[in-house]
């Protein structure tokens, strides 16, 4: 996809969200950069939200303020190796990414972003109590969808639900290696799936999401949305080495 028509295509899909839900965002910034990760290579930064804090007593969109940034180059470098590369749906994801990121701070809780509250969430799991499903999320990003808490990995999938029916298997790749198992009978809202036989050390999921709405995604953050939550245990097999 060339520069302009992503660009259009990003700033049709911003304009579709609902203002009340961008309180606080100046404008989205499409740039030509890639954008490689710091330290691990072929990962790129699709985009940011970039905040500034006012300091005030009033914490809001008058003191909170961002800017939501797309790289059209990030998005290229990842196209280039992936020949099912979805352009459209991709910049959907990262810009509904970022724009939670600055929800989040407009919501003013520094647990929101804290490897704590990861932890907390994964005792409270452990231990049968309810917990934010999308938990993991606040780890350490190490990859595209790939986080850390604690010594666990968590690899993200966000399915179409009619995709999902359809697929015979689920892939994903890790350590250099592609796996797969078959698709579990339900998807969920979310469905943690243990995967054995991959990590000799400390345990892998790979967390299948259903793609939501926008208004889901705001119905999630203001606390009003209760998810069907999954999990589920399988053996992966090798498919090949990348």
């Amino acid at each position: 996809m060339r520069f302009e028509a992503f660009e259009r295509a990003a700033r049709a899909v911003f304009d579709e969200i609902p203002d009340a839900y961008k309180a606080g965002v100046d404008g989205l910034v499409v740039r030509r950069d890639a954008v490689p990760h710091p330290e691990l290579p072929d990962i790129y930064t699709l985009g940011e939200c970039l905040t500034e804090e006012h300091i005030s007593d009033f914490g809001g969109p008058d003191t909170t303020r961002s800017v939501i940034c797309l790289y059209w180059g990030s998005f290229r470098q990842v196209a280039r190796r992936d020949p099912d590369f979805d352009w459209e749906g991709e910049i959907w994801e990262t810009l509904t990414h970022e724009l939670r990121h600055h929800l989040e701070s407009l919501a003013g809780d520094d647990a929101l972003e804290d490897v704590d509250y990861a932890a907390d969430e994964t005792f409270k799991r452990d231990q049968g109590h309810p917990f934010d499903p999308w938990y993991y999320q606040h780890g350490d990003e190490v990859a595209r969808g790939v986080y850390v808490v604690e010594g666990s990995v968590y690899i993200e999938q966000v399915w179409d639900a009619d995709a999902f029916v359809e697929a015979e298997w689920v892939e994903f790749e890790w350590d250099g290696a592609r796996y797969r198992f078959r698709r579990p009978e339900q998807l969920g809202d979310v469905h943690f799936v243990w995967v054995d036989g991959v990590r000799e050390e400390g345990s892998l999921e790979v967390v299948l999401v259903r793609r939501r709405s926008w208004w889901q995604d705001a119905k999630r953050l203001l606390g009003t949305y209760r998810p069907v939550v999954l999990e589920s245990s399988v053996t992966a097999e090798r498919v090949d080495a990348s």
